[in-house]
C-alpha cells in the first residue's frame, strides 16, 4: 500500500463513485434521453469519473488506487457467482438451438476477434498479441470479463490491457443500445414484429430504473439467520469475503512457491465457491446461503466494478492505440451484425428477430442488455426467447467461465493465436452441429413458453 494511501483513501473513492452512482440514477429517472438509450447507472457514473476525475477536469480528487478495485471487486462477483448458481436440470429439446447460437456467437467472437488481432493489426500497427481480445473481453464478455483479464494481464506487466477493455465495454454498451433501438425500429417497419409498442407504453421501470409500485418489487434475498445472532447480510457478506480472502491466500502462496504461476484471484475466488457449496451440500447445509441474496451481493459490486472501471480508463493509453482500436471496433460490429442478419434468422426461423435483439444484446454488451432489448420488442415474453435461454445457460455457463479464467493464462503462455483459433474452430463444429442434426427452428411456441412460466 502506498504511504499516502489511508482507509480514509478508500472511503473518498467509494463516497464518490456512491455519489455518482446515485446521480447516475437520478439521471435515469428525470432525464428523457437517458431513459430513451437505457443508460444504466454505473455507465453514467463511470463516465462522470472519468471526466471530473484525475485524467479529466480534476474536480474529483480520486486516489492512485482507482484501478485497483476492480480486480478485488470482480473477485467478489466470482467468489459470489457459485452461491447464487442453480446445479443440475437439463437442456430440454427446444432449447438445443438456443444453446448452439449461444455457443456459437460467444466462441466464435473470441476466435475470430483474437485471430483479426494477431494476423492483422499486430503486423500492421505492433500491436501486442493479445490486443484483438480486448473486443470479445469487452463486449460479449461485459466489464467483468474486462476487470478479470485486465487485471491479470496488468499484474503481468501489460498495464494497458485494464483500461482497453473497459474501453471496449463501454463502447460495447453504447453499441448494444443505439444499435438495439435501431434494429428494434428496422424490425417494426420491415413487418418482422408486431409487438414494437410505443416507448411510453414500455414498463416504467424499464424506462425510469425505479419500481414505484411497492407489489411490484421482488425480493432480492431471504433471511436465513436470527438478527439476535447475525444479520443475514452480514452473513453472507462473510462467506463471500472470506472466499475471496481464502483465494487472495492461496495464490500468494502458489505464487511463492511456484513463482512461474500466476493463479488470477477471481479464478481461485470461483473454484472455492465451488468448493464451499460442495463443503455445504455435503453437510445438509445449503439453504443456509440464500441464492438470492448471494446474487443480490454479486450484482451490488458488478454495479460498482462498472463505475470504478470505466471512472480509471486512461485517455492517453486510449489515444495511443486508437488506430488500431477503431479497426478493432468496427471488425467486431461487423461480427455483430452478421450474426444478427446471417446467423440469427437462419437458426431460428420462427420469431428470429426477438431472439436476434436478445443475442446483439449479448453480443455487444451483457445477457442483461440483451433482456432489456428484449422486452422491447416482445414486451410479454411471448416469443420464447428467455425460457430457451434459461435453460441453454445450463450448458453454456461452463464456456463462459471458462474463457474468462483461460484468456490471460493463454497470453501468459504465449498461444494466443492457437487459442483464438482452437475457439474458432469450437464456434464452426458447434454451429454446424445444429444444422447437421436438425436443431435449427426448434424453437419454443408462445403456448409452450406459456406452460413453461406457469
Amino acid at each position: 500500500m502506498p504511504p499516502d494511501y489511508t482507509p480514509f483513501s478508500l472511503l473518498t473513492d467509494v463516497g464518490w463513485i456512491s455519489l455518482l452512482l446515485v446521480i447516475g440514477n437520478l439521471a435515469r429517472r428525470f432525464i428523457p434521453v437517458f431513459q430513451t438509450l437505457m443508460i444504466p447507472a454505473p455507465m453514467t457514473a463511470g463516465l462522470l469519473g472519468l471526466a471530473l476525475g484525475p485524467h479529466g477536469a480534476g474536480i474529483i480528487g480520486f486516489s492512485d488506487q482507482l484501478s485497483t478495485y476492480a480486480g478485488i471487486l470482480i473477485a467478489i462477483v466470482f467468489g459470489a457467482l457459485p452461491y447464487g448458481m442453480e446445479f443440475g436440470g437439463h437442456l430440454a429439446k427446444g432449447a438445443r438451438t438456443m444453446w448452439s447460437y449461444s455457443v456459437g456467437m460467444y466462441m466464435g467472437q473470441w476466435g475470430l476477434l483474437i485471430l483479426f488481432g494477431v494476423l492483422l493489426l499486430t503486423p500492421l500497427f505492433g500491436t501486442p498479441d493479445w490486443f484483438g481480445m480486448m473486443l470479445p473481453v469487452g463486449f460479449v464478455g461485459g466489464f467483468g470479463v474486462a476487470a478479470a483479464v485486465g487485471a491479470s494481464l496488468t499484474d503481468a506487466g501489460a498495464e494497458a490491457a485494464m483500461t482497453l477493455g473497459f474501453t471496449s465495454a463501454a463502447v460495447g454498451t453504447i453499441v448494444a443500445i443505439i444499435g438495439g433501438l435501431a434494429l428494434s425500429k428496422w424490425g417494426s417497419v420491415t413487418g418482422r414484429t408486431s409487438q414494437l409498442p410505443e416507448f411510453r407504453k414500455l414498463p416504467e421501470d424499464l424506462r425510469t430504473g425505479l419500481i414505484s409500485l411497492p407489489g411490484q418489487r421482488p425480493s432480492v434475498g431471504r433471511a436465513t439467520t436470527n438478527p439476535s445472532s447475525i444479520e443475514p447480510i452480514a452473513l453472507h457478506g462473510a462467506v463471500i469475503i472470506l472466499t475471496v480472502f481464502a483465494a487472495h491466500v492461496i495464490t500468494g502462496a502458489v505464487a511463492e512457491a511456484v513463482p512461474w504461476l500466476d493463479i488470477p484471484l477471481f479464478a481461485a475466488a470461483f473454484v472455492l465457491g465451488l468448493a464451499a457449496v460442495g463443503v455445504l451440500h455435503l453437510v445438509k447445509a445449503p439453504h443456509y446461503v440464500d441464492k438470492e441474496l448471494s446474487s443480490s451481493i454479486s450484482g451490488a459490486a458488478t454495479d460498482f466494478l462498472v463505475a470504478f472501471g470505466v471512472a480509471s480508463i486512461v485517455p492517453s493509453v486510449v489515444a495511443e492505440y486508437i488506430t488500431p482500436l477503431l479497426i478493432l471496433f468496427a471488425a467486431g460490429l461487423a461480427y455483430c451484425l452478421i450474426v444478427f442478419f446471417l446467423l440469427s434468422p437462419a437458426m431460428f426461423r420462427r420469431d428470429w428477430l426477438e431472439r436476434g435483439i436478445f443475442g446483439w444484446g449479448w453480443a455487444t454488451a451483457s445477457v442483461a442488455m440483451g433482456i432489456a432489448l428484449l422486452k422491447i420488442v416482445d414486451p410479454k415474453l411471448k416469443s420464447g426467447t428467455m425460457e430457451e435461454f434459461g435453460i441453454a445457460y445450463v450448458g453454456f455457463a461452463p464456456f463462459e467461465i471458462a474463457m474468462a479464467i483461460l484468456a490471460p493464462i493463454v497470453v501468459l503462455a504465449g498461444v494466443t493465436a492457437w487459442f483464438g483459433a482452437g475457439a474458432t474452430l469450437a464456434a464452426a463444429v458447434i454451429i454446424g452441429m445444429a444444422f447437421v442434426f436438425k436443431w435449427v427452428g426448434d424453437t419454443a411456441t408462445a403456448q409452450e413458453a406459456a406452460a413453461a412460466r406457469e
